[in-house]
């Protein structure tokens, strides 16, 4: 993968901007740094599944542009998530989640399972909550994934298949099974209702309008 800055640049650009907001220490600038190699790799996995031109560099390579919105929002995700399953740092993938929700106006908290395969255009205003994603997943402004308690109490979320992708400020909440190819059309709202595979959404439920891809 193409780095349009190097690396060392790259950490010191996020070590400048971590603490424009937050105190880090020195060790947490030694734990963003050990992280950085694994995070992108899983960076450089994720851009090699698009088309898009600007995530290409010549004919056969991928690009990082840190000044890409996008592409920083997936690497920041990534890397607060890194920490958090490998209890890397005190409190530091707090910091480094809340940055994310500073610059680009997302939350993707590092708890959530994101896909090794995902993507978004223009996301500001998303909210990606708990749910069990796949592959493929896309979303665009003011999305929102989460759950919904039931009658119980018990909190449900979404399962959602691969290749799903959400236009403008859809939704997807609660008890939900999403089947693979699904587009959820833009204001939709797809609440503890399943939809099958191949579909394209609108409405809101209970009355949500299906057709057939």
């Amino acid at each position: 993968m193409y780095l349009v800055i190097s690396k060392e640049d790259i950490l010191r650009q996020l070590i400048k901007q971590l603490e424009n907001f937050f105190i880090l220490t020195d060790e947490d600038k030694k734990c963003l740094s050990v992280c950085m190699d694994e995070v992108l790799v899983r960076c450089e996995k994720n851009f090699k599944s698009t088309n898009n031109k600007y995530y290409m560099y010549g004919e056969n390579d991928v690009k990082f542009d840190p000044c890409h919105s996008v592409q920083y929002m997936i690497f920041l995700y990534y890397l607060s998530h890194y920490l958090y399953k490998n209890n890397i740092g005190e409190g530091l993938c707090d910091k480094v989640y809340y940055l994310n929700k500073i610059m680009n106006s997302v939350d993707l908290f590092y708890a959530i399972e994101l896909p090794d395969v995902f993507g978004a255009e223009h996301p500001i205003g998303t909210i990606m909550g708990r749910a069990t994603y796949s592959d493929g997943f896309f979303f665009y402004q003011g999305c929102t994934v989460g759950g919904v308690r039931d009658r119980t109490g018990q909190l449900c979320y979404p399962r959602i298949g691969g290749g799903v992708r959400m236009y403008a400020h859809s939704a997807i909440i609660g008890n939900c099974t999403i089947g693979d190819n699904v587009q959820i059309g833009a204001g939709a709202i797809v609440k503890n209702q399943d939809v099958p595979s191949n579909s394209i959404v609108f409405g809101e439920s209970p009355n949500l309008i299906i057709k057939q891809a």
